[in-house]
């Protein structure tokens, strides 16, 4: 058919000789359309710039030829060109501008027309390349300016656009490969040395128009078979140089931007495309040698041998590799879109003869199935598609591989190097790989539980994520970092508190997140395309094999499981166009691999493992309750007659190891341990997502577990199990932490119960009811009633043996009965005082003041004292008259509501551990006292008692104890004094006051030459606490004259600025509350100090008003002084100034 066709050249020629103007839209401005009247108007212009090659003469003719339409200028190409071409062939140097400016004027006449003239092509290509290259060193370009070099590109591009018919492949015959390779050697230069990214772009769309492959939206010659076969021979032989000088563009410095990128990813997919085509090696080289005429140009071409193509796509692979690695990860998406591109073409085109690439080209396409540009996966996707049905209609014969095969294939051999390229790549390397090990498990989609069965992929496949996941459990801070007691309360914004305290995991052989990120996405994939059962087992048996592999297993079972119920797993479009899908597995095949992973991870040797470093006094009462004399029920009467009972239930440790082993634990080994548990109590809840409501049942032997490591002593442990409970809390459809402890308080308490029966077996039972109180409300004590009065019976019966584990109880049930029953004492206390200061309209009657001060002067001189007395036994009693109708009945006592009961019987045990050789139980026990003294404000005939009961062995604890507990029993004795003001008036004065004072006075000089480090001191602390809390003890309390005067001589010298500031603050605070007891008194204590101003009498009768404090020059109390008398008596700073 091509025979019978005209000349395409000759087609168009006529078509632009017999084109009209349209009718019905006529051109803007008239061009001229007649080529007589056109050559006249431009031969002018064109002898003129042949005489004088100038810059304007150049602007002129290009001015006059944008005034002729294309037609006639199609017909007067040749006569416009050879004045411009002229000019360039003047030898010697040219003017830059000059040669621009004919270098736009010819782009303009090239894009407008077609070449026709072989030679015209020819010359011109020449010229233009004279015009880039240096005139020295014709193989390197000239150091010309940009904007030059961009025209003359310009005007390349568009003549070899403009090259229309047979006459453009002329160019690849075998006699132009000389000027063919200096052209492309050129450009290749250009576009790898040149600065400037727009001749960079402009070079390589030059080199992608020369080869053909240009994929701008102007029309192009298309090749016939025979015309590529010509092509791809002699470009084979500029291969070698245009793959590698590519290379280096793509790899090369990212700040030539993105664009430059993916034109030099083009030229390199296009080329290889075309010299390694699949089709043209099949049909072979043609058998007639070269001709004789061709002389030394012979010796350049290259003959596509099966050991050619063989040689070549080894080092093309090589190459290949080399620019996958570094564009895998551009920053811009476009580069990694091309890439996926080149792939595609590769594959299509070349998949024989680059049988060495095929493996990297797959791995690439692969990896960029979890792009994270939708665009880029989306095609991506489609690509894979594409490849999958190419391949599976394309297998011939039995020995041929399907894509499965290879596939599976690559993801063994990727399994079995994994492990190597975590070790020694560096992140970026490290992330691509896992993303190609994620794409294969997408690709193969449901195949993934086929390629499972296999024992050998399994295996490499499981120990490949084994070494890769191995942490770093060397941080000391892990071991460190402690929780006594349950910080986190019921409240709105304990999430937020939660999320602050996630610890972040350290892995050996990366750092960055989008690594793990990408490794818990490959044990999801696993779990949802795998078969369950199969994986669960299997990674159990991991998780039994060794320690060295249980943190690991346990990391991915969590993902494993989340991944089944299909959590977390992005499925859209993967698979091989395979009309299985992939799916999660059914609820009950989830639950029933629930259950057998929980119970390994609950079991005792899993679960109570030792994440202390030292043993604490706690540890030491633990191990004593596991030893055999230890052994206690809290339901004994004799626990003598017991003992040997009980020592029958004892197990080998609590932890699965010697006990000895806490005081011999590395720090490795702990901090494993302690990482261990984190992952477990991860993957309770990770389980409580992927069953959601169904997860309730399980609830019964989950739950209980979990609240044992929430009143875990390891911060890490104990913040992993309460965010667990929460994400339980959720999964099940409770609203709070709240909801969900009291819905199970049932059987929660229940086991409790039993447990503190077998405190040998289970010594975590008392934390577990900690956890319980703090996270519940006054709902749950009618039901925790019955193991309160146990606790308490046990402390009865050995003090020395439970008081440690069972303090931490009380502390946590006095707190929550303290946050259940809030008293209305100290709020009414608040309301009164406010309203007592905020009433500034008190003016002093002068008249009432002098009688009052008559009378008190009459009645210490002993006048007027029996009239008084009269009139005070007149008044009847206040409480006389009431309860009138009782007169006669029975005394009988009110029975007190629970919480009250209960907390007078743990007060009553508090007298007792007040004096507890441990420190540690000390300062509990305070704390208990003090939340008992706050929910027994309301009952002062239950609380007086009890506060005399337990004065002795608090006197003792703020007089002759550790600075510690001085400081905890000061703040005692302030929540006592809210409410027991009367009862301790007469005690404070006589037996606290004194040496508190003395403290004061003593430590005053020692802290006012102190420097910042004092701050930090134990002694500092308690200054602090005893002069925060002393003003607030005076003003409750009613103190005396006398011990007013002594608290004011003790707090004097904080009043100092050479005191710390916060010293300084507490001091001033405690005259504020003085002030308030007898605000005369101490506005003479401080004006005698210093007086800011003289006082004139408002009449001349008066005598003057003198102090010492007056006209004392500024010194170290003055500032602190003035203060206190601007804020308390306001008008005293109005006189100063």
């Amino acid at each position: 058919m091509d025979s019978i066709k005209p000349p395409r050249h000759l087609v168009l020629l006529q078509h632009l000789l017999n084109k009209e103007a349209p009718a019905v839209m006529p051109p803007v401005m008239a061009q001229i359309n007649d080529p007589k009247i056109a050559f006249a108007y431009l031969r002018p212009a064109c002898v003129l710039l042949t005489r004088a090659p100038t810059v304007t003469n150049v602007e002129t003719l290009s001015g006059q030829l944008k005034e002729v339409n294309d037609a006639t200028l199609q017909q007067l190409q040749e006569y416009v060109l050879f004045p411009l071409r002229f000019v360039l062939k003047v030898p010697g140097p040219k003017d830059e501008k000059l040669v621009q400016s004919v270098a736009e004027a010819v782009s303009h006449v090239l894009e407008n027309t077609c070449v026709q003239s072989w030679e015209t092509l020819r010359e011109l290509l020449s010229e233009l390349c004279l015009c880039l290259c240096s005139p020295t060193d014709p193989g390197k370009p000239a150091d010309t300016s940009e904007e030059l070099k961009s025209s003359v590109l310009r005007c390349l591009d568009a003549l070899l656009h403009a090259a229309y018919g047979d006459i453009v492949f002329k160019l690849f015959e075998p006699v132009m490969l000389p000027g063919l390779g200096a052209a492309i050697s050129l450009l290749l230069a250009l576009a790898e040395k040149e600065k400037c990214r727009d001749v960079q772009a402009a070079a390589l769309k030059c080199l992608q128009s020369l080869t053909l492959q240009c994929d701008c939206t102007q029309e192009h010659v298309v090749p016939s078979t025979e015309e590529r076969c010509a092509m791809g021979r002699t470009l084979a032989s500029f291969l070698p140089g245009i793959t590698v000088a590519v290379a280096r563009i793509i790899t090369g410095d990212l700040r030539q931007g993105h664009a430059v990128t993916i034109r030099a990813i083009k030229v390199m997919s296009r080329t290889v495309g075309l010299v390694m085509e699949d089709a043209q090696i099949r049909a072979g080289e043609p058998s007639e040698t070269p001709s004789a005429d061709l002389g030394r140009i012979a010796q350049l071409m290259v003959l596509r041998t099966p050991a050619w193509v063989k040689s070549t796509a080894g080092k093309l692979s090589v190459l290949l590799r080399k620019i996958i690695s570094c564009t895998s990860s551009h920053l811009h998406w476009r580069v990694r879109l091309e890439m996926v591109e080149l792939d595609n073409h590769l594959l299509a085109r070349c998949s024989q003869s680059l049988g060495e690439c095929v493996g990297p080209l797959l791995e690439a396409l692969v990896g960029a199935v979890n792009d994270e540009e939708p665009r880029v996966r989306k095609r991506c996707e489609g690509v894979l598609c594409e490849v999958s049905q190419r391949n599976q209609s394309g297998v011939a014969g039995s020995s041929a591989q399907t894509f499965t095969d290879v596939l599976s294939e690559n993801l063994h051999s990727l399994a079995t190097s994994l492990p190597r390229l975590m070790r020694t790549s560096d992140d970026q390397k490290k992330l691509f790989v896992l993303n190609v090990f994620l794409g294969y498990l997408k690709v193969l989609g449901p195949t993934v539980s086929v390629v499972l069965n296999s024992a050998a992929h399994l295996e490499r496949i499981s120990k490949a994520l084994m070494q890769v996941l191995e942490l770093d459990v060397m941080d000391v801070h892990i071991v460190e970092e402690r929780s006594y007691a349950v910080a986190i309360e019921t409240s709105p914004g304990s999430q937020d508190s939660y999320a602050a305290h996630i610890q972040r995991k350290h892995f050996l052989y990366f750092t960055d997140e989008k690594i793990f990120s990408a490794l818990m996405e490959i044990c999801r994939t696993l779990g949802y395309y795998g078969n369950i059962y199969l994986l669960t087992d299997h990674f159990l048996d991991l998780y039994q094999q060794s320690s060295a592999y249980r943190k690991q297993a346990a990391m991915a079972l969590n993902e494993i499981v989340r991944g089944a119920a299909g959590i977390g797993v992005a499925t859209a479009g993967h698979g091989l166009g395979s009309p299985v899908r992939g799916h999660s597995a059914s609820r009950e095949d989830l639950k029933v691999a629930v259950v057998s992973v929980m119970e390994e991870y609950t079991s005792l040797h899993n679960w109570h493992l030792i994440t202390v470093s030292e043993e604490t006094e706690r540890d030491r009462q633990d191990q004593q309750l596991l030893s055999p004399l230890g052994l206690l029920s809290i339901s004994n009467n004799n626990v003598a007659t017991n003992t040997k009972a009980n020592s029958l239930q004892v197990i080998p440790s609590s932890s699965g190891a010697p006990p000895s082993s806490s005081s011999t634990s590395t720090i490795h080994q702990l901090n494993s341990n302690i990482w261990q548990l984190c992952i477990q109590l991860e993957g309770v809840a990770h389980f409580a997502q992927a069953l959601g409501p169904d997860f309730r049942p399980l609830l019964m032997t989950s739950l209980y577990p979990v609240l044992e490591k929430a009143g875990e002593e390891t911060l890490l442990v104990s913040q992993a199990a309460l965010g667990c409970m929460r994400h339980v809390s959720e999964a099940c459809g409770y609203d709070s932490l709240k909801e969900l402890i009291n819905d199970n308080s049932d059987y929660l308490l229940n086991d409790v119960s039993l447990n503190l029966q077998r405190l040998g077996q289970h010594p975590q039972a008392p934390r577990v009811l900690t956890v319980m109180l703090t996270h519940s409300d006054c709902s749950l004590l009618p039901l925790v009633g019955d193991v309160v009065q146990d606790v308490l019976t046990a402390l009865d019966l050995s003090y020395a043996h439970t008081a440690a584990l069972f303090c931490s109880v009380l502390h946590a049930l006095m707190k929550a009965l303290a946050r259940w029953f809030p008293s209305s004492r100290a709020k009414t206390r608040e309301s009164a005082g406010s309203k007592h200061t905020s009433s500034p309209e008190d003016v002093l009657d002068i008249r009432h003041y002098l009688l009052d001060l008559r009378k008190q002067k009459e009645l210490a001189e002993g006048v007027g004292i029996e009239e008084d007395d009269a009139e005070d036994l007149e008044v009847p009693p206040p409480t006389q008259c009431e309860d009138v109708d009782d007169i006669g009945g029975p005394d009988v006592k009110v029975e007190l509501p629970a919480h009250l009961s209960t907390t007078k019987d743990v007060m009553e045990r508090c007298v007792h551990l007040l004096s507890d050789p441990c420190l540690r139980l000390r300062l509990k026990a305070l704390d208990v006292l003090e939340l008992c003294v706050c929910v027994l404000s309301e009952r002062e005939d239950e609380l007086l008692p009890l506060a005399h009961r337990c004065w002795p062995a608090l006197l003792q604890r703020l007089t002759a104890d550790d600075p510690l507990a001085v400081l905890r029993a000061f703040r005692v004795l302030c929540t006592l004094g809210e409410t027991c003001g009367d009862f301790l008036r007469r005690r404070v004065s006589k037996e606290v006051l004194p040496k508190l004072s003395s403290s004061l006075v003593r430590q005053a000089p020692i802290s006012a030459k102190a420097g910042p480090v004092y701050t930090h001191t134990l002694a500092y602390k308690l200054q602090l606490a005893v002069l925060r809390g002393l003003g607030s003890l005076c003003l409750r309390l009613n103190l005396g004259d006398a011990d007013l005067d002594a608290v004011c001589e003790a707090c004097l010298p904080y009043l100092s600025c050479r005191q710390p500031i916060r010293l300084q603050e507490a001091g001033r605070s405690v005259f504020q509350h003085l002030i308030r007891v007898d605000p005369d008194a101490f506005w003479f204590t401080l004006n005698e100090l210093h007086c800011p101003c003289s006082y004139v009498p408002p009449h001349p009768d008066l005598r003057p008003v003198r102090l010492s404090g007056m006209g004392r020059p500024r010194d170290e109390y003055s500032d602190n002084v003035l203060r206190l008398l601007r804020e308390e008596f306001g008008s005293v700073g109005e006189a100063a100034s």
